[in-house]
């Protein structure tokens, strides 16, 4: 009687112990992210872009590279040319009031070397995201809304580190 529960107890700990080895092996690791190929680094944006600020905190976070605040000091310059919100009604109910939106946010980045040699050409990158409308819940949906374009912009923080990290070849 005492088996059924015994053999229970050694393949819980067993697959506790078999598991955690099995997925070292197999070479998984959580993705880290990659160095840049630059030790420094000059971000020209406007001070007030908000996206400039998380930009700059991410970088300083990795670790490899330094920000510094003049472009001569920089190996390259990464340069904010456009940054843009926006807000689209997609669908509207029998009495004309807005069912649903789509809100989306796009950058464009270029980066050059200290000479001026185009690196990574400007690119635009750019996220979306559906949002539903309620008019009896409008101050819940203004926050819910607020919450949706910072989640874009760590999207397009996370896009824009990963292109960086890619120049890889041409830096150096």
């Amino acid at each position: 009687m005492w088996w059924p529960d015994m053999s229970r107890r050694v393949a819980r700990t067993l697959a506790l112990i078999v598991l955690p080895l099995l997925s070292a092996g197999c070479g998984f690791h959580l993705r880290s992210p990659q160095p840049l190929p630059f030790a420094t680094l000059y971000v020209a944006a406007p001070e007030t872009s908000e996206f400039a600020i998380q930009l700059k905190r991410q970088l300083r976070t990795l670790g490899s590279t330094r920000i510094v605040d003049r472009a001569p000091e920089a190996e390259a310059t990464l340069s904010l040319i456009s940054e843009a919100r926006e807000k689209i009604i997609l669908s509207v109910n029998a009495q004309g009031l807005v069912r649903e939106f789509r809100l989306g946010q796009r950058v464009t980045l270029r980066l050059t070397d200290a000479k001026g040699n185009e690196l990574m050409p400007a690119i635009p990158l750019q996220v979306t995201r559906d949002i539903s409308f309620n008019d009896s819940q409008v101050l819940a949906k203004d926050q819910e809304e607020q919450l949706l374009f910072r989640d874009m912009q760590n999207d397009l923080i996370q896009q824009a580190l990963r292109r960086l990290a890619a120049v890889r070849s041409g830096a150096r």
